[in-house]
């Protein structure tokens, strides 16, 4: 996909992070660009930033859990801006009781049905909602799922389960739209460390599912080891070059590239897995090792 005039690009979690950053670079290409999310207050404040550029934006508060909640989505963007081009399923989460001192087995449904709920079923309903819309209109078109490096390397909890989920989600559908000879395409986005709110998911978290969190002192710890992560707009040029140069896989960190050949290679040789050592990580993108 190379032309971009008058197109229109979806992108949810768009009130900071990675997804502000894919809305700010789709929106200074000249395309029409949806903004969604469920922090009504950030995405608000999104919006009147890249209006004040003269971007042509709108925001839309949407619960990425809920299938009608996505296909409303879909309808209000296509009656305001016509044909949906770029549909980037962004919105992600993960909780302070999901993995580290807990066994998989521990960890409460209701964090289960939370993260995969927004990890998970999330890039579901957008693929299902969007999908058929953007096949049938007949124009080129691209969906980009963001899953993680913990949804490539061996991993414990409900966030790995969802990110794993979440490249399988990505590969499907690209096979099948290379299958149908489609004007679409698809890429999947796996990066390691970058500048986001993802450690301050709680905030978000729904009663339903338990409510918002006060951060605990391992999430302190690791929000110090992301700090000097990868800034969001350098995640955003590699997107949005695999949107025009057709790249499925993207994985941002070369650095983790070791980490998922160790997996492979362990796939491969028949043995067992091994886990993240996530405070030797920390040392190493200190020392510069990880980028």
């Amino acid at each position: 996909m190379r032309d971009f005039s008058n197109c229109t690009a979806i992108v949810t979690g768009a009130a900071s992070g990675m997804g502000y950053a894919f809305a700010e670079r789709f929106a200074a290409e000249g395309m029409n660009v949806v903004l969604v999310d469920i922090e009504a207050d950030a995405l608000k404040a999104a919006v009147t930033r890249l209006e004040q550029d003269e971007r042509s934006v709108v925001g839309i508060e949407v619960n990425t859990m809920q299938r009608e909640s996505v296909e409303s989505l879909r309808d209000q963007a296509i009656v305001r801006f016509g044909n949906i081009h770029v549909l980037c399923n962004n919105a992600g989460v993960t909780s302070s009781e999901d993995g580290g001192a807990r066994s998989l087995w521990e960890i409460p449904d209701s964090t289960w049905d939370w993260v995969l709920g927004v990890n998970f079923y999330g890039v579901l309903y957008g693929i299902q909602s969007f999908l058929p819309h953007m096949i049938e209109h007949g124009e080129p078109g691209h969906v980009v799922n963001t899953a993680s490096v913990g949804g490539i390397v061996a991993g414990s909890g409900a966030y790995s389960a969802s990110k794993h989920g979440a490249l399988s989600l990505s590969e499907g559908p690209y096979l099948d739209l290379r299958a149908a000879d489609s004007k679409i395409s698809a890429s999947v986005l796996c990066p390691g460390l970058v500048q986001t709110n993802l450690l301050n998911a709680e905030r978000n978290r729904p009663d339903q599912f338990g409510g918002p969190a006060e951060p605990t002192q391992e999430s302190f710890a690791a929000e110090m080891m992301w700090q000097d992560a990868m800034d969001p707009s350098n995640v955003a040029s590699l997107v949005w070059d695999a949107i025009v140069n057709d790249t499925f896989y993207i994985l941002p960190h070369p650095g983790f590239d070791e980490i998922v050949r160790d997996r492979v290679d362990r796939i491969l040789s028949r043995t067992a897995p091994e886990p993240l050592d996530y405070a030797n990580l920390a040392k190493r993108r200190a020392a510069g090792e990880l980028v």
